[in-house]
């Protein structure tokens, strides 16, 4: 329903048939509708996960250095990473800043003897595409003590031996080789 038809829904039944009444919502139906689709866009931009345009802003509040060039989900990413990145630095932290970067599952095990902490992909095979942002950002939320490992996830021969020839036809020759999802 255009704002014009919701317009003339509040008005009196008998306004319905008035030409003029019309033509005013005709009028007034495209400047609505505009209103709405601003107002809607203002209000985007006042959460990390659905910002555009004031990308920027975040970056400099956060003291993140502004690259326009990378894609907007990746910008997104390191924003979210370091707005949960502060307080005590624990596991759950850690999965938290990385599952910013990473829409798949992830596990992060502490090797607490061992001043270590890994951080496990399950589900990214390969690479994935904004990791140095992730290293970054875990860098400089952990201890200086700590050491991090990043465990990669493969396809590995037994598993390609196991699919059929469509799954391997719907799989992209990175995802085998391991160059990204």
């Amino acid at each position: 329903m255009s704002k014009a038809e919701a317009w003339l829904g509040y008005l009196p039944s008998f306004y319905h048939d008035i030409r003029e009444m019309k033509a005013i919502a005709d009028a007034e139906g495209p400047e609505l509708d505009k209103l709405t689709q601003e107002l809607d866009d203002q209000l985007d931009q006042y959460y990390p996960e659905t910002a555009t345009w004031t990308l920027s802003r975040y970056e400099q509040d956060l003291n993140i250095p502004v690259n326009l060039s990378k894609p907007i989900e990746q910008r997104r990413s390191v924003i979210i990473s370091k707005m949960r990145g502060s307080g005590k630095v624990s596991a759950s932290m850690l999965k938290n800043v990385a599952q910013a970067y990473d829409r798949g599952s992830i596990e992060v095990s502490v090797q607490p003897s061992e001043y270590r902490v890994t951080i496990h992909f399950r589900d990214t095979f390969g690479i994935p595409p904004n990791l140095g942002d992730l290293k970054s950002a875990i860098e400089e939320i952990k201890p200086a003590h700590i050491a991090i490992d990043y465990a990669l996830r493969y396809l590995t021969i037994a598993e390609v031996e196991g699919m059929t020839f469509d799954e391997i036809s719907a799989t992209t020759q990175d995802r085998l080789l391991g160059g990204g999802a």
